[in-house]
């Protein structure tokens, strides 16, 4: 489990999870990053996922990528602008190609994870017309 509830008690300053995202998806992926973000509130959180839901509810996302040459490889990792998650959140919804309707998706996720009124409201009136 992630140590939520154990986490309060500690003094951790920062903590490391890798592939936290393995054996899960959908509205669980979502709960986990929730619990993700909450232990961000008192502490450093690094998370490698490989999920949209958790990769969104993050206050900041680094791209992590692999560069293999012929006697070496070599890990890039840089941090994403607000442009840049909205491409990567995408990247990760939809795969190879990535359309207009997956980038606005990437987006939704991003606004309702950083608590944007807008996007949440408009989620809110597309309920009420269904």
């Amino acid at each position: 489990s992630i140590q939520v509830i154990s986490a309060g008690s500690d003094i951790t300053p920062t903590m490391i999870f890798d592939e936290v995202d393995t054996g899960i998806g959908g509205g669980v992926a979502e709960i986990v990053g929730q619990k993700l973000r909450a232990l961000g509130a008192d502490r450093q959180v690094l998370c490698v996922t490989h999920l949209p839901q958790v990769a969104a509810l993050a206050n900041h996302q680094l791209q992590v990528s692999k560069l293999a040459g012929e006697d070496t490889t070599h890990t890039r990792i840089r941090p994403l602008d607000e442009s840049e998650r909205v491409d990567e959140i995408a990247r990760m919804l939809g795969g190879v190609k990535i359309t207009r309707q997956t980038r606005e998706h990437a987006r939704e996720m991003l606004g309702l994870a950083q608590g944007n009124s807008s996007t949440s409201s408009a989620k809110k009136t597309r309920r009420k017309r269904a």
